[in-house]
Formats: C-alpha cells, sequence, structure tokens
C-alpha cells in the first residue's frame, strides 16, 4: 500500500542555490523541446523542466555545461550516458525521449519523474520493513534488466534512485556506467580513475575501476537494502546483526568483501529477497524495532564517551568515524590535583548490546578508583598499583568479561609520561621537529584475563611541542600509512591532523572491528 502521506512531500525543484550559480538568462528551446524552467544545476551539466511540444508530455532536459564542451572524457561520458538509457526500456529505468547537439553544446531528453530521492525516504523512516524489501525488489529488477544488456550501473545508491507518487522507482542518473566489455579492456590498461561514490561503492571498485562487475552493483544495493530496512544512514558501516536473522544472511552475501563470495546474478538476490517477503506473510512475525537499538546504543554512548575537556597544557584533537558501533568504547579523562592527567580507554572483546552494561560497570569501577586514591591519606595514583587493583575487581564482578585498555598518565611538571596497554594498541610519540614516529609498547593481556598477574608500564619524556597519538583501532598493515600522515599534517592544529589521519584508516564495510577512533595531543606549555 502507498503512503498517503507521500502526496504532501515536496517534489518541486530546489532553486535555493545561489543565483550567480545558474544562467541568468534560460533558453527558450533546446533541440525540438520547450524549455519551461530551471531544474537544477550540477557539476558539470545543468538540468531544464521542458515540454515535449509533440506530445505536451513534462520532460527533463540535461545539457553539458558548455565550459566541458571541449573536454573530449567528458563528452564521451555525456554521450555515453544516453547511449546507455537508449538501450534500456524499463518501467524502473527512466526513459530517454531525444538526444542530440543544440547551439549550445549537447542535451539529452529524458522522461520528468514526480517524485522524490531514496535518501530522503531513508532519513524519514516512513517505510515498513515489506515495503522497503518490495522497493529493493524494484532495483533489483532494473539492475537485472542492465546486467542483461551488458550495462554495469557503478553508481548505484539512494541520491540516484526516485520514489514517485504512485510508489515505483526510477533508477537515474547513468554518468559513469559503462558496459562490460568495455570494463574488460579497462582491466587490460588500467588507464581509468575511482569514479563513483565511496560509501556504496565495492572494494574493488575502490581499488581499480577495472576491477568492476556485475557483483559490484549488487554490493552497492545490499548497502541500500541494509539503510532502507533500518531507516538509518550507514555511513558506510555496516552491523548486519541490526537486521532481522532470517535477512541478515542475504544481506551478509551480498556484502562480501570478496566479490567471488557475493551472489554472482542479481537473479538470485532476487529470489532470496523475494522467498523472505513471502515468508512475512506467511508466518507474521512482530518486526524487531531498530529504533529502540538504535536509541539504546546513542544513551549508552553518551555515558561511556567524555567528549575531550579544555585542558590549558594540553590540546587535545580526535576524529570519529561517522556510524553506529555495536561494541561499547569507553573513553574518559581525568584531572588530578597535582597536576598529572590521564587519559582511558577500553573496549570490551566482544561486541554486542551486552557490551554496554559491562563497559558500564568498568566505567564506574574506573570512576571509584581514581576517586578513592585522591580521598585516601595515600593521594596517589601509580599506573601500575591502580591497574592490579582494578583487574582483580574486574576478574571477580564482571562475569569473565575482558577488556583491551589503554592507560596513559601524563605530568607535564616533570616533561614525563606514563603509558600501559592491556591488549590495546600502542602509543605513537612525535618528537617537536622530528619526522619519526615511536612506538611505545607493552606487552599486557587483556584486562580481566585470568592469566594477567603481572602488569607492565612504559615511561619516556614529554617536553614542550611533542605530540602524542593513540588510535581505538588495530592499525595492523596500516600502520606506515597513519605514521605518514601523522608527520605530513604535524604542522596543523591536532584537530585537523586527527581527522586527515582518519581518513588514512580503511573500514570494513561488514565491520569487525570495534569503535574507530584517533586521538592527537600535543603539549603546549
Amino acid at each position: 500500500m502507498v503512503d498517503r502521506s507521500f502526496q504532501k512531500q515536496v517534489t518541486l525543484p530546489d532553486l535555493s542555490g545561489k543565483k550567480e550559480d545558474f544562467p541568468l538568462v534560460h533558453p527558450t528551446h533546446i533541440g525540438p523541446y520547450k524549455v519551461e524552467g530551471l531544474f537544477s544545476k550540477g557539476g558539470m551539466s545543468i538540468l531544464y523542466l521542458g515540454t515535449d511540444v509533440k506530445t505536451s508530455k513534462s520532460i527533463m532536459i540535461k545539457v553539458l555545461s558548455p565550459k566541458y564542451s571541449q573536454n573530449k572524457e567528458i563528452v564521451d561520458r555525456f554521450l555515453k550516458e544516453a547511449e546507455i538509457i537508449a538501450m534500456t526500456n524499463h518501467p524502473n529505468i527512466i526513459k530517454l525521449y531525444g538526444q542530440g547537439k543544440w547551439e549550445k553544446g549537447l542535451y539529452i531528453a529524458m522522461e520528468f519523474v514526480q517524485g522524490i530521492s531514496l535518501r530522503q525516504f531513508i532519513l524519514q523512516k516512513s517505510l515498513s520493513q515489506k515495503r522497503a524489501l518490495e522497493i529493493i525488489l524494484q532495483v533489483a529488477y532494473a539492475l537485472c534488466h542492465f546486467h542483461t544488456h551488458g550495462v554495469i550501473h557503478r553508481d548505484l545508491k539512494p541520491e540516484n534512485i526516485l520514489i514517485t507518487e504512485s510508489g515505483d522507482i526510477k533508477v537515474i542518473d547513468f554518468g559513469i556506467a559503462q558496459l562490460h566489455e568495455e570494463i574488460s579492456k579497462l582491466r587490460i590498461t588500467q588507464t581509468s580513475r575511482m569514479m563513483g561514490t565511496p560509501i556504496y561503492m565495492s572494494p574493488e571498485q575502490k581499488e581499480s575501476p577495472g576491477k568492476v562487475s556485475y557483483a559490484s552493483d549488487i554490493f552497492s544495493l545490499g548497502i541500500i537494502a541494509y539503510e532502507l530496512v533500518l531507516g538509518k544512514l550507514s555511513h558506510g558501516i555496516i552491523h548486519v546483526s541490526l537486521l532481522p536473522k532470517k535477512l541478515q544472511p542475504i544481506i551478509e552475501k551480498a556484502l562480501q568483501i570478496n566479490p567471488k563470495d557475493r551472489y554472482q546474478d542479481i537473479v538470485d538476490f532476487i529470489t532470496d529477497i523475494s522467498q523472505y517477503i513471502k515468508s512475512l506473510s506467511e508466518e507474521p512475525q512482530k518486526e524487531e524495532k531498530s529504533d529502540e537499538i538504535f536509541d539504546m546504543i546513542q544513551k549508552g554512548e553518551k555515558i561511556l564517551i567524555t567528549p575531550p575537556p579544555k585542558w590549558q597544557q594540553i590540546d587535545i584533537g580526535w576524529a570519529r568515524k561517522e556510524g553506529i558501533s555495536l561494541s561499547a568504547f569507553y573513553l574518559d579523562f581525568f584531572h588530578l590535583p597535582d597536576n598529572r592527567y590521564i587519559i582511558v580507554i577500553a573496549e570490551p572483546l566482544q561486541s554486542g548490546l551486552s557490551s554496554f552494561f559491562y563497559t558500564s560497570l568498568l566505567k564506574g569501577m574506573i570512576e571509584m578508583h581514581v576517586h578513592q586514591a585522591f580521598v585516601s591519606s595515600k593521594k596517589d595514583l601509580h599506573p601500575i598499583a591502580f591497574l592490579q587493583a582494578l583487574q582483580e575487581v574486574v576478574k571477580k564482578e564482571l562475569f569473565n568479561q575482558e577488556f583491551s585498555l589503554s592507560f596513559l598518565l601524563l605530568h607535564p611538571d616533570k616533561d614525563s609520561l606514563i603509558f600501559t596497554s592491556c591488549a590495546h594498541n600502542p602509543l605513537m610519540l612525535l618528537l617537536d621537529g622530528s619526522q619519526k614516529i615511536s612506538l611505545l609498547e607493552t606487552p599486557n593481556l587483556s584486562l580481566g584475563n585470568a592469566k594477567l598477574s603481572t602488569i607492565v608500564e612504559t615511561a619516556t619524556n614529554w617536553n614542550v611541542g611533542d605530540r602524542i597519538f593513540f588510535s581505538s583501532l588495530s592499525l595492523g598493515s596500516h600502520q606506515k600509512e597513519c605514521e605518514k600522515a601523522l608527520i605530513e599534517n604535524a604542522l596543523f592544529p591536532v584537530e585537523h591532523q586527527a581527522k586527515k589521519t582518519l581518513l588514512t584508516i580503511p573500514i570494513s564495510p561488514l565491520l569487525k572491528e570495534k569503535a574507530v577512533a584517533i586521538f592527537c595531543l600535543e603539549r603546549r606549555f
């Protein structure tokens, strides 16, 4: 059933951009078509609303921006888009009405679709699970038609899928679509650069355009299906476990990193989705409330993650990958009375909703231990003694839960730092004016591990201008890339340095890792 509230959605063009971005004078005709007005302006083309004077039908006229008329690559791509649309004739694919040259260059006349993009639907969360999958089926039918004609879309994303007022979908924008036989030539020449939208792009397309296949489009559709069912944008991070259990293996297969492990034919994907939709009708089941899960996780994150404070002597910058994590991530900062500073990061070894409960208990234990150290007569907090006491409590009270943990104690007055890692990541140190990263590591087992009996720390000098870096995510083979980015951005503020470095860390869409964040600290004085 079509959601009648759809009729209230805005379907008129958005002309709110700066006037200087648009032509001051619009043409009255383009080819044989009458121009009614400007619709929008993109990076390389201009869209006009028009009318086919022979049929009186409303149409969309796409015109290549005049400044690109002499650019062979862009002209060829524009012509290729028209060629590919002309090859297709399917109710879920936008139709081509004409193409050609006019006095100011090239144009393509296409079907005008009165509707809004799938991205808007995802943001509004207005669809049931069944309706969401019915829309995905329509997109899959369009892909099946493309693939049957040897066409790979290469840029399938919610913005390129429109939903009409009748509830049907139309796949649009074939600016980088390509014939399969031409992709084969790219595999030989390897001269093409990456094109597409990274969040929805398959791993092989990111690596090399010449490696794309029909399975690459299926990967993109898998991301869209995940987002549409949950009613949330993924930001490129996928937790299949948030989906209904019987749907999980279908989406997981569509999103396999190795294209050989993915659906090889969109027909097989269509079959599995159709059978799943049929099962929803035959065995009515209570739809899992993903909203409640998201709310629970978001509330948990607010409790567990303390935003970096403003410390006079220490500048703190951090960057975190957008998207939801199913593993609790604890971050805390303490400024001790004797002008020492503590930063603690901890993550449970096991992910899942229960991890938020256990990590909240760990947070309480750490805060209690820090408080006790300064209300007691001792008034001291040494990392090893602190963590050994914490280890005993975790073993006794947290039901065999284990945590990876980093504990950093900064003492500017003594130009020193002490670092301890329990099965977590090394600390990276960049001395002021240096071009080399030094790693500080400790060989401790995870906190809560019954075999952790002795805890080791490492200490070093920490002077004005020195920068410290640590990541919540194991960098593995990307350690050198991360170090390079840190050095290249050493002259920028720490917040900028953290954001730039985070971009060098590739994130698997089927997220097996935990929270994704990187921290940069600089001693000011």
